[in-house]
């Protein structure tokens, strides 16, 4: 007999993706410990798992993943082939359908105009910032950036100048960055300009310094003087996402957290295999976090999972308490299939989300 954690590793699925598979009937156990409740399986059981995941990977629906794994061994493989068949059928109409719809939006996007757009690549504006404060706004956003080639816009972090204020915003689609910055009382337009992360990084590497700086947006070209030098750019020339439409999210359960013993019970507490993204190549580690009705956070392991547990890419969370820079942070749930916040207590202006990762069943 082999254990749930075994077989879990023996067939690619999660242990908790095996306990729903026993709880719709699907892979049930050869024996559960009646004092424990623990679960084990036979070896044939984890030839089925790996079917199971197989099928899984593929979208096959659950009913017809019950009928395969009770055909699969039987003397007739017709039904079985049918039922591949007709889910392959099912995706490439799904594709079809899919890449219609895409076709149609690119079309729309062809067709729309973008006063926004327009007023900032032609808008000039110069402006004084003091150094530490847009230093700090460029720490508090730098790891959102994306890397992903293929989205050259998310490689960039926005300057989103309106009114007295400058905004900088980053994001890979997994997580998402903001920061505000005093920029003082100006009568300018706004302002919006995407700028590339190693023009960003040298910026940042110029603001050593407790003094004003000076930073203009004129058409396609970014520059920052500073005591210490200057840096200028080309913009990149792609139009950045409405970050205003992606943080506007259903008021959550907040706890304030101190961010040592945080991140220690992350670097050290369980984590689970995630998705490969294919950007980066190699699976992503999860923690799973939950919220105790007093706001303590702790870090779960493979126990039986809670409907309101919270699973988040260990690494980024890291990076994102990281980018707080304070020693007390304010999390904010909502449900585990909305963004995860991080604020400040002091400056809500400033602040990250983290898409949630879809835990096992």
């Amino acid at each position: 007999m082999r254990s749930i954690g075994e077989t879990a590793r023996a067939s690619g699925l999660g242990v908790s993706a095996l306990r729903f598979y026993d709880r719709a009937g699907v892979l049930v156990p050869a024996r559960v410990d009646p004092v424990t409740g623990y679960r084990w399986y036979t070896p044939e059981q984890a030839d089925d798992a790996r079917l199971l995941a197989r099928l899984r990977r593929a979208g096959m629906p659950l009913a017809d993943v019950r009928l395969v794994l009770a055909g699969w061994s039987g003397a007739d493989a017709d039904l079985v082939r049918g039922l591949m068949e007709a889910h392959l059928r099912r995706l490439e109409r799904g594709l079809a359908d899919a890449r219609d719809e895409i076709s149609a939006l690119r079309a729309l996007l062809d067709q729309r105009e973008n006063p926004v757009t327009t007023s900032s690549s032609t808008a000039s504006v110069r402006l004084s910032v003091p150094a530490p404060a847009l230093a700090a706004g460029l720490d508090a956003v730098r790891f959102a950036a994306g890397t992903d080639p293929g989205l050259p816009v998310l490689g960039g972090i926005l300057f989103d100048l309106e009114g007295d204020a400058l905004h900088l915003v980053a994001t890979d689609r997994y997580r998402l960055a903001v920061a505000r910055v005093d920029a003082g009382t100006h009568d300018a337009p706004r302002v919006r300009a995407v700028v590339p992360v190693p023009l960003a990084d040298a910026m940042r590497a110029l603001l050593g310094r407790d003094e004003p700086v000076g930073l203009a947006v004129d058409g396609g070209s970014v520059t920052l003087e500073t005591a210490g030098g200057r840096t200028a750019g080309q913009c990149l020339a792609h139009d950045f996402p409405d970050y205003r439409r992606l943080v506007h999210l259903p008021a959550g359960r907040r706890t304030l957290v101190e961010v040592p013993a945080l991140r220690e019970a992350l670097e050290s507490g369980p984590v689970r295999a995630g998705e490969v993204r294919e950007q980066e190549g190699a699976s992503r580690d999860v923690s799973v976090v939950r919220v105790a009705d007093d706001g303590t956070v702790t870090v779960r392991g493979d126990g039986d999972d809670h409907p309101d547990d919270f699973g988040v890419d260990r690494g980024y969370l890291l990076d994102a308490l990281e980018a707080g820079g304070r020693e007390r942070l304010v999390l904010e749930f909502g449900a585990p299939t909305a963004p995860l916040a991080i604020r400040r207590p002091d400056e809500e202006s400033t602040f990250s989300l983290l898409m949630p990762v879809r835990l096992d069943g």
